[in-house]
């Protein structure tokens, strides 16, 4: 989890059209007073945050950022919201208000720090290979967006074991429905998912599986000489592997 310090800055430059001192003093006392509201709001969130309360955290900073959308502490008002929806597991609203971020706030400083999160909404909703796997395809798009756009951070080097986590999931999921293939004997569909494997996900740990299916489903096509290809290719890389042994 990321700790965030927090700055708070009570000054602010207005600029009033009016030719009156009367409605420029008004203008001002309004502005001001909206300016201790949003940060009333914040603190408020803050402590909220502390004390674990991150439902109602989350509506503090989303009310600090209506106070003031103008200020510079509304997109991070957006995005304390969002992780307080997160740590709550509302992943549902923190990923609504991450991509309303997004729209509203598109040359933010910490952009690298929303994609990262949006990432993470996705990928804790991730339920293994036999569930929907749109999440965690969701996932991996972010992370491998933020590996080309902002490969120097932090973000970058946890996305890339993320990834890898997520090929095997991906990996799993193909082995899967190959498998019910076979037991209905649709070899040709059967045969493309386990070499999806291969060429896709050729560094998990499902590899040496689906090298054994694909000699298993040659075989049963008659089709010899690519059985023998796929077996010695198994035999070279996995010979003390239970399923060469097979």
């Amino acid at each position: 989890m990321f700790k965030y310090k927090i700055i708070l800055i009570l000054s602010c430059i207005i600029i009033f059209n009016s030719c009156s001192k009367n409605e420029k003093k008004i203008s001002l006392i309004k502005e001001t007073n909206q300016t201790e509201e949003m940060i009333s709001a914040y603190k408020q969130g803050i402590s909220l945050m502390e004390n674990e309360d991150y439902f109602n955290s989350a509506k503090k900073f989303l009310e600090a950022e209506i106070l003031f959308p103008q200020s510079k502490w509304a997109s991070k008002s957006v995005l304390m919201a969002s992780y307080s929806y997160y740590m709550q597991n509302y992943y549902t609203l923190a990923i609504e208000n991450l991509k309303r971020y997004f729209e509203t706030y598109p040359n933010d400083k910490n952009l690298a720090y929303a994609h990262y999160l949006l990432a993470m909404c996705y990928y804790e909703t991730i339920e293994g290979e036999k569930r929907d796997l749109a999440p965690l395809i969701l996932s991996k798009k972010e992370l491998k967006y933020i590996l080309e756009n902002y490969p120097d951070t932090d973000y970058a080097y946890d996305a890339r074991f993320k990834i890898d986590l997520i090929d095997d999931v991906l990996a799993a999921k193909e082995v899967y429905i190959g498998r019910h293939y076979i037991k209905k004997k649709k070899w040709i569909p059967a045969l493309n998912r386990f070499k999806k494997v291969l060429e896709e996900y050729e560094t998990t740990i499902h590899v040496e599986e689906a090298i054994h299916r694909l000699v298993e489903i040659y075989y049963n096509l008659g089709m010899e000489k690519e059985s023998l290809k796929y077996a010695s290719l198994l035999g070279y890389n996995y010979n003390s592997g239970e399923w060469y042994k097979e």
